[in-house]
């Protein structure tokens, strides 16, 4: 008799490794039949210097145990589609009985699931269209890409006056504008009419750069006395706070069950959107300004340590780190397996994400200032500004200059992109309107006061905020 849990555990170990090797068959088939060629990797112009920042103290705070792996998100109603989601939650419902008598090996199982991308890539169910913008540049890899129609005559539609700064990027869902302001109110505005809906309170210190994130019921933003504010949309009052210990200038992205947000406290957050719980925290050693790009299970961002970091979401493991060179304000964006990001080092970089490595760097060869802004990116260029003044496209496989547009001012605003055409603001207080293909100047609107924050687009809109606590709508 003593034999038999053994002869239970040898049993399910054996059946567990048999559905692990029949799903990674079914992945595999799967992945065959979705692959997509990613662009063809050249010789690295400019490798790292050989001067490495290392962040002291690094680690992760973990309090909770993990969520239930397999996101709840809904795909395209194709059979292919069916069949994996039905393989999936088949596969996920016996790995967890046969898991229930594995022991010490409930560890690698564990581990396994973590691993694997389809448990963990899928941005939240945010209850949105395509057509909205429900976040800081629009998605979750922070591309700054829409597929809106916005028309090529653009008409000024309304002003909203907030009566401070405002250095908030706008979040669009549903016909409701979402956005911050530096006298700590979070403002919801009609996107049509431009009239106030509500107003919701957050901090007396204020709403600097960080940005909305909206789903189906609740917006989420940080505040410059380190709160993240949890706000309901269906009577504008907090349904959760969560206290970290220095500023957050960095804005909330939602994965799955969580939010994930930088603080001045030199921490990435990961809380539950359902009540604000800290799931973990990963520490670096120094500021982190920017807000994360989402791929993969996977949380990219560069800080002011100057290291750009992969950190898995449903653990907080560091995946992976490399130095920037200089300290990373920005937000990077991703495509196609690379990541795309500006320094204080007056350069612009390309990760590639799969080798882990500097695909290349771009400089301008005259001009030698920081980028502050995020980059647009399509699928062969990427768009960003530069507080040289000047708007730069940059070949995305190649890193050589496409063109070059010279504004009066610095551009920290971060391009946003429509219909072939380029959006974005500059502290020249302009609002310029750009050919994708060639950087022509198409259209521009002088509002007397500096932008710099970013375009939102949906609707066939474009919103953005000045300094001086005007509120644009364009249409």
């Amino acid at each position: 008799m003593h034999r038999l849990p053994t002869l239970v555990a040898m049993t399910s170990t054996l059946v567990l490794s048999c559905h692990l090797l029949h799903w990674n068959l079914f992945l595999h088939a799967e992945r065959g039949n979705a692959q997509t060629s990613l662009a063809t990797p050249v010789k690295e112009i400019t490798t790292l210097s050989g001067h490495t920042c290392r962040a002291k103290n690094v680690r992760t705070t973990r309090l909770d145990s993990l969520h239930g792996p397999v996101s709840n998100t809904s795909s395209p109603s194709t059979s292919s589609t069916q069949t994996r989601n039905e393989s999936k939650n088949i596969f996920v419902e016996t790995l967890s009985s046969s898991a229930t008598y594995l022991g010490q090996n409930q560890n690698l199982a564990l581990e396994y699931l973590i691993s694997k991308p389809w448990l963990n890539n899928t941005q939240r169910n945010l209850d949105v269209s395509e057509n909205d913008w429900p976040q800081f540049r629009g998605n979750a890899q922070l591309t700054g890409a829409s597929d809106s129609m916005v028309p090529s005559e653009l008409k000024l539609l309304w002003t909203y006056d907030a009566g401070e700064t405002i250095d908030s990027s706008a979040a669009i869902v549903n016909g409701m504008v979402y956005v911050g302001t530096y006298n700590g109110e979070l403002l919801v505005i009609d996107l049509e009419t431009g009239k106030l809906q509500w107003t919701y309170q957050a901090s007396v210190v204020g709403i600097g750069e960080s940005s909305p994130a909206v789903d189906k019921d609740t917006v989420y933003i940080g505040d410059l006395s380190g709160v993240i504010h949890a706000v309901s949309l269906t009577n504008g009052k907090a349904k959760w706070t969560f206290q970290t210990d220095g500023e957050i200038r960095s804005s909330p992205v939602l994965v799955d069950d969580r939010v994930l947000i930088g603080s001045y406290d030199g921490h990435l957050y990961a809380l539950t959107t359902s009540g604000g719980k800290l799931i973990w925290k990963f520490e670096t050693s120094n500021y982190v300004h920017g807000t994360p790009a989402i791929a993969d299970g996977i949380a990219y961002f560069g800080g002011c340590d100057e290291l750009f970091r992969g950190i898995r979401i449903a653990d907080g493991k560091e995946i992976f780190s490399l130095s920037s060179g200089a300290y990373t304000a920005a937000s990077p964006a991703l495509h196609n397996g690379f990541a795309y990001y500006g320094t204080f080092n007056n350069e612009v970089l390309s990760l590639d994400l799969s080798r882990r490595r500097v695909l290349w760097r771009y400089e301008h060869p005259d001009r030698h200032f920081p980028f502050y802004s995020s980059p647009l990116v399509t699928d062969d260029r990427i768009v960003i500004g530069g507080r040289d003044r000047m708007i730069h496209a940059i070949d995305a496989r190649t890193g050589e200059a496409l063109w070059t547009f010279m504004t009066r001012s610095r551009v920290d605003s971060s391009p946003a992109s429509a219909n072939g055409r380029v959006y974005v603001g500059s502290n020249d207080g302009r609002l310029y309107v750009l050919d994708l293909e060639h950087g022509k100047k198409l259209w521009e609107f002088d509002v007397g006061a500096p932008f710099s924050t970013s375009v939102a687009i949906a609707d066939g809109k474009i919103v953005l905020g000045s300094q001086d606590g005007q509120l644009y709508c364009f249409g």
